[in-house]
């Protein structure tokens, strides 16, 4: 009985983390001797090396080298990969939840969402979410703007990105 509550307890665990980052698409799977074996090689492994610094408000460059320009974003995907979002953000304006809505993010400042509580490095940033710097953002969050509430691993895609930004620049 203790080894199903464990195998429960891991598989529910693996398809949380999946759903609030794993970096992509709906057909992800879990594996749990796959996510056995990350954690025991995770547990081994020194810790990283101290990051770079966030870059510059107004830069966009990615780690993956990916530019959104590159890319034709499709909406109607962006809205499926938007489902790993929608835990914490809506598109409905006005609607706050764990982070800000997202209605109209699209040429706003950051941190001045109406009615949400932003954390002081977002806040702070200086940043203007334009396309690209989001298409950057969403590749992973921390980098852009270390210190924000948001924990979301990202999307390590460019295409997923891409899908996204079209979805939220959509009417909805």
């Amino acid at each position: 009985m203790k080894q199903a509550f464990q195998y429960l307890a891991l598989t529910t665990a693996t398809l949380l983390l999946a759903s609030c980052g794993g970096g992509g698409s709906a057909d992800k799977t879990a594996d749990d001797s796959a996510a056995k074996t990350a954690e025991t090689t995770a547990a081994a492994a020194p810790a990283p090396a101290a990051s770079a610094a966030a870059p510059t408000a107004d830069s966009t460059d990615t780690l993956d080298g990916a530019t959104l320009a590159s890319l034709t974003g499709d909406a109607a995907h962006g809205k499926t990969i938007f489902t790993q979002c929608k835990a914490c953000h809506a598109i409905e304006a006005g609607k706050n939840m764990i982070g800000p809505s997202l209605a109209g993010v699209v040429g706003r400042k950051a941190g001045t969402e109406a009615g949400y509580t932003y954390s002081a490095a977002n806040k702070n940033s200086g940043i203007t979410w334009t396309a690209e710097k989001l298409f950057q953002y969403l590749e992973k969050p921390t980098r852009v703007v270390p210190g924000t509430k948001m924990s979301f691993a990202g999307l390590s895609k460019a295409q997923d990105r891409a899908d996204v930004i079209a979805y939220l620049k959509a009417p909805n």
